[in-house]
């Protein structure tokens, strides 16, 4: 029976960043995926690489940071997958959040940036409010301009995963986890791949399926307790109309929400929403209330575009992506998006992962390369992850 040090379940951005990194670390890592790689959320989210302004308004001010710090990393290791890209905040007479809340906010932005000239904001002058294409005027006080980034989060996601493999690790698609058995010196991993029951050793092993957490849990000997989660579903609509020249950032007219306005594949992107789903048991599709809600946004700043039958006959594609939450009260915007480590006392070598960001990929990686560190001991490294490019 082969053995590994680690077993990865999962081959979304976040188990393709922990297989690069615990290869370059030394460890011997196998991955598995039930489908095929980054097919599910990691292909299926808003395309961003971004600090996550709004994350300010509700405190988290280290994620912030933290995502800053990534977003400078990716542009410089993946300078082909992760490119910066202008956003832009109307704000208007009535806008829940007036010009001066956003000008403290994208000064913290900045501040927290640390001197990343991506980092740099202004105030556009009204002499190029016009420029915004089809951008209601009417009611308009000002438009700030800052920057982030914008990626292909597929190929972001498969980019890691060559990395990874070039470093050693072995990668399953259509291999599927069915049971796993915790003992005390390692983990035993059945799982089926070919239409052959298979099955390996691990000194350690890392639940990283993303919305599909719990449902891995439940394949665990001797059992053990799921945390309560909520699975969000946030939608994105695929316009056949020309693409916005940046992002633009706009608040709901319907709540407290913000949404995006993004060039796509020559098209205009919007996105996201936020539904709690009951189950996973079919593949997510946006809801008749996501639809019109981000049309009736849209046409909201943008009046000439059309009604939202207009609007609605323009939708070329739509996609879901589904991310994991605490179960807590209160909107899923003012959540937390901090990612959630555990490795219970009972099972102390399978780690499980909640939660997690497209952007801070790299940092989860490390985290959970540390715990396999004090679990099993140094290795020789065979490279730097802070060096290694990304193609």
């Amino acid at each position: 029976m082969d053995r590994f040090d680690l077993v990865i379940i999962g081959g979304g951005i976040n188990g393709a960043g922990i297989a690069q990194c615990a290869s370059t670390a030394g460890f011997s890592v196998l991955l598995l995926e039930k489908g095929e790689i980054a097919e599910q959320t990691s292909a299926n989210s808003s395309k961003l690489i971004h600090g996550g302004l709004r994350y300010l308004e509700s405190g988290q001010l280290s994620l912030v940071r933290k995502s800053l710090s990534e977003r400078r990393s990716l542009l410089t290791l993946a300078p082909n997958l992760v490119k910066p890209i202008p956003f832009y905040i109307p704000v208007y007479e009535n806008s829940q959040r007036n010009q001066w809340t956003i000008r403290a906010g994208l000064s913290a932005y900045a501040l927290l940036s640390e001197l990343d000239p991506l980092g740099q904001f202004k105030s556009l002058p009204a002499v190029q409010w016009p420029n915004l294409k089809g951008l209601k005027l009417q009611g308009l006080e000002a438009v700030f301009q800052y920057w982030d980034a914008q990626t292909d989060d597929k190929a972001l996601t498969k980019s890691v995963v060559r990395s990874a493999v070039e470093l050693g690790a072995k990668v399953l698609q259509s291999a599927e986890c069915y049971a796993l058995v915790h003992r005390p010196d390692h983990c035993e991993v059945s799982y089926l791949y070919q239409d052959e029951r298979c099955k390996v050793t691990a000194s350690c092993v890392v639940n990283a399926t993303g919305p599909w957490v719990n449902k891995l849990i439940g394949c665990v000997t001797p059992p053990m307790a799921k945390e309560e989660v909520e699975l969000i579903q946030g939608s994105h609509l695929l316009l056949d109309i020309p693409s916005p020249d940046g992002i633009l950032y706009l608040e709901s007219c319907f709540d407290e929400r913000v949404v995006f306005v993004m060039p796509w594949e020559g098209k205009t992107l919007l996105g996201t929403t936020e539904t709690t789903l009951a189950s996973l048991d079919e593949k997510p599709q946006p809801t008749r209330e996501e639809i019109y809600y981000l049309l009736g946004i849209y046409r909201h700043y943008f009046p000439e575009s059309g009604d939202i039958e207009t609007l609605e006959a323009k939708i070329n594609d739509t996609f879901c992506g589904v991310r994991v939450l605490p179960k807590q009260a209160g909107q899923a915007f003012e959540r937390s998006r901090e990612l959630w480590l555990q490795s219970r006392e009972s099972h102390p070598r399978f780690l499980t992962l909640y939660g997690g960001k497209l952007t801070t990929f790299r940092s989860t990686a490390k985290e959970v390369t540390h715990w396999l560190h004090e679990r099993l001991g140094e290795r020789v490294a065979v490279a730097d992850i802070d060096k290694l490019p990304l193609y």
